[in-house]
């Protein structure tokens, strides 16, 4: 078995030789570098070997919220740059990229440093973006960033945002102690906050929730408004979830994990410990109802959300028994009394295949069950 030989006991042997250049090409494409060898025949051009120069490594990062964190960077004329060839192809940068909004609206340009150790952990404190201390942001968004891409990819077969591998950015720092992250269907990009009520926005299950919005922007197009919008922002509060949960068991294997995540959007960039968000009841924030109702369709999407969000929660985990508790629910009290989760795992391949594949975009609350069922 050739598999079993080692490499002594196998001889290189010449085919054939054949005139032709090195060909060494070295450009930029927007903040991008492409760096190629290739060798091209002299006889017609052909090419006959090509491979990627860019030297792919991976740095540490001092991230906020979950200490030193590995994140895929390149080295090129250099320096170091937040950019991510593992993961993506083509988009703004050419692939993953984290950039510096540096206190504006706009994405700005790629993060750079002199050496492959990046943060210091701490909250922004309104100085220089780029020292120490204000690439923690960054680090934050690169570490949010590789663990979404790779749950979905290792765990589901989709690839980045569109399921076509089409790279996409995150942009840190934009304007000035800005209390909000959010996903722009122009770019196919995300921007996040420093935060002033909050801190930082680019926790994991913030970074999940925006990219989530990318893959339902892709796929369904869940009108952001009425039922439709509850739907659109729970999915994205779900994917959050999940990708926390994946991340925080090392960001790696073909299953989601059933442990790790805290079914509370947004708790770690909250400065009084209070989420945004109880996916296990969302009636705890005072304005999300746990169930449908009528009167759903009139509520702001960050509301109407809850029944979704509480739906995923009891197909995961399932229901208690305690009528005074979190976790009970009045409609689901058939014999013995409360639901058997089925796993986060099984739950998430059935919503992320309802939404990707049979939601509309027009998909309400009623139409979304009966495709789940499906």
């Amino acid at each position: 078995e050739e598999a079993e030989l080692n490499a002594l006991e196998v001889q290189d042997v010449v085919e054939r030789y054949e005139l032709a250049y090195l060909v060494r090409t070295r450009l930029r494409v927007g903040d991008q570098p492409v760096y190629y060898d290739t060798i091209v025949s002299a006889r017609d051009a052909a090419v006959l070997d090509q491979w990627n120069m860019l030297q792919t490594v991976i740095g540490v990062g001092k991230s906020q919220y979950n200490g030193e964190v590995p994140i895929s960077t390149t080295f090129a004329k250099g320096s170091y740059q937040m950019l991510d060839p593992e993961r993506g192809k083509g988009g703004s940068s050419g692939v993953m990229a984290i950039t510096n909004a540096n206190n504006g609206s706009s994405a700005g340009k790629v993060y750079t440093n002199a050496t492959n150790v990046w943060g210091d952990g701490r909250q922004f404190e309104g100085g220089s973006t780029l020292g120490a201390n204000g690439q923690t942001a960054a680090v934050n968004a690169m570490w949010g960033l590789m663990n979404t891409y790779d749950a979905h990819k290792n765990v589901l077969g989709w690839l980045s945002l569109d399921g076509k591998n089409t790279a996409t950015t995150i942009a840190v720092h934009v304007n000035r102690g800005y209390d909000n992250a959010y996903y722009s269907d122009t770019c196919k990009c995300m921007f996040i906050g420093d935060g002033s009520y909050f801190t930082s926005l680019g926790a994991i299950d913030v970074v999940g929730h925006e990219m989530g919005h990318g893959i339902t922007a892709a796929t369904s197009d869940l009108i952001y408004s009425g039922e439709s919008g509850g739907l659109n922002e729970s999915s994205s509060d779900i994917s959050g979830e999940v990708v926390e949960a994946y991340a925080r068991a090392g960001g790696k294997g073909d299953s989601f994990p059933e442990e790790g995540n805290d079914w509370q959007l947004g708790l770690e960039i909250s400065r009084n410990a209070t989420p945004l968000r109880w996916m296990y009841r969302p009636s705890k924030d005072g304005s999300s109802p746990d169930a449908w109702s009528t009167s759903l369709r009139r509520l702001d999407v960050h509301y109407s959300s809850g029944p979704n969000n509480r739906m995923f929660y009891f197909l995961s985990r399932g229901s208690r028994t305690d009528s005074a508790g979190d976790y009970y629910s009045k409609y689901l009290v058939k014999q013995p009394g409360a639901m058997t989760g089925i796993g986060m795992d099984k739950a998430f391949r059935i919503w992320f295949h309802a939404n990707t594949t049979k939601f509309t975009s027009s998909t309400n609350y009623a139409d979304a069950r009966a495709k789940m069922i499906e």
